[in-house]
């Protein structure tokens, strides 16, 4: 039998510009848990170093869609580098801030200009489409990078918290950020794998991505997606220290990440013939099953089980959703469209870690599962309300794109 990911990676250029790739967006991990660190210890004030990476994941959230928005109209290399080094300086200054004990609102200004930062998790799809558009090596190569995005979640977060106990505060930051200068200069350098910029049909006016039914649902979904995620990880922690035993948190957690991360290749390996639509209800409807059992794990090897069996339907979920933005968007909005779907799990994760967070203050460790529950429930929902548009079946004429793959 062949190896589906041998095949992606025998096209030339793509070993490149995927590795570069994954350095490049290791700050999606690093940066907010960084910033966090960084200013906890060197300030000793979480409020206030929660504010401010507040401030940067929140911006960003808002910022990286008109980014990619700007990647579609005049591709890749023409917006990304200005996007990188205003991000990096701002970077800089804010690690520059927090060791001199500059006033604080050097620290918010800095992190806003830093949520410049380009989301490459969509430059990298992008390029795949480019090179696989309506052929079947397509859902592969994204199940790698949905696999890839787990490992990145799963060891970036660990490294700057790592780097900023083991060494000085603002070590993770310095690291994260070298990542982002050097990982999109090596990407943006390799302008042969660069996709084309497609124009909007004639009669099509230019609009937002976001205006797009298909995008809106799918945005949604993973807002709960992501909120289930993040509510696993506030739970875990806070359980694993009411149990007495802090340090299995990480290890717990990993535990949750790998369940996702190899699933996710083997979806790529296998590469099902159902319709994505179809695949995402069946991939959302396992997490919520998943999640039942969460509030009752009442020991850490139950938990560490419990949370390896919930995470085995993440990478599906995010295959399918970035598939389904690959059918439903017209090319010459693709990036933007995947952006506004990973901003959408950016959102649920910070909402899911607030909620969860009250939840376990106010009802106790367990508790904050149920949020996982409720979230759940709300993708499941959405998916299965929002079944037709995804097939494609309630497209507006000149607003949905004809379909690009057979189904």
């Amino acid at each position: 039998m062949a190896n589906p990911y041998k095949e992606i990676f025998s096209v030339p250029g793509t070993i490149g510009f995927s590795t570069a790739g994954f350095f490049a967006r290791l700050p999606i991990a690093m940066a907010p848990i960084g910033i966090v660190a960084m200013l906890s210890q060197a300030h000793g004030e979480y409020w206030l170093a929660g504010a401010v990476s507040a401030t940067f994941a929140l911006t960003n959230a808002l910022i990286a869609p008109q980014v990619s928005r700007l990647v579609d109209r005049y591709g890749q290399s023409a917006v990304l580098t200005p996007a990188t080094i205003i991000s990096v300086i701002a970077f800089l200054t804010l690690i520059a801030a927090t060791n001199q004990a500059w006033p604080v609102w050097t620290l918010f200004a800095s992190a806003f200009f830093a949520a410049t930062m380009p989301s490459m998790p969509a430059m990298l799809r992008a390029r795949w489409t480019g090179l696989f558009r309506d052929r079947p090596e397509m859902n592969t190569a994204f199940a790698f990078e949905s696999a890839a995005d787990e490992l990145v979640y799963i060891a970036g977060a660990s490294l700057s918290v790592g780097l900023a106990v083991a060494l000085f505060p603002e070590a993770g930051m310095l690291v994260s950020t070298l990542c982002l200068a050097l990982g999109t200069l090596a990407f943006v350098l390799q302008r042969a794998t660069e996709p084309a910029i497609r124009t909007a049909g004639s009669g099509s006016p230019r609009t937002s991505a976001i205006r797009l039914p298909a995008v809106q649902i799918i945005t949604l979904a993973l807002v709960f997606v992501g909120a289930t995620f993040a509510t696993a990880e506030v739970s875990a922690v806070a359980i694993t220290k009411d149990l007495g035993q802090p340090n299995a948190a990480s290890l717990v957690i990993g535990v949750y990440g790998v369940g996702s991360f190899v699933v996710g290749l083997l979806l790529g390996a296998i590469n099902p013939s159902m319709p994505l639509q179809k695949q995402m209800m069946i991939a959302v409807t396992v997490l919520g099953l998943t999640a039942l059992p969460l509030p009752f794990a009442g020991t850490v090897p139950l938990l560490a089980i419990a949370l390896f069996i919930s995470g085995v339907a993440i990478s599906p979920t995010f295959i399918t959703a970035f598939g389904l933005v690959e059918r439903r968007v017209p090319a010459a909005m693709l990036t933007e469209g995947v952006t506004w779907v990973t901003t959408g799990i950016g959102i649920g994760m910070a909402l899911g870690a607030f909620v969860a967070g009250w939840a376990v203050d106010t009802f106790g460790p367990h508790n904050g599962f149920w949020v996982s529950v409720a979230a759940c429930l709300g993708a499941v929902l959405t998916v299965a309300l929002g079944q037709r548009t995804l097939a494609g079946e309630d497209c507006d004429d000149g607003v949905c794109p004809a379909p690009q793959a057979a189904e």
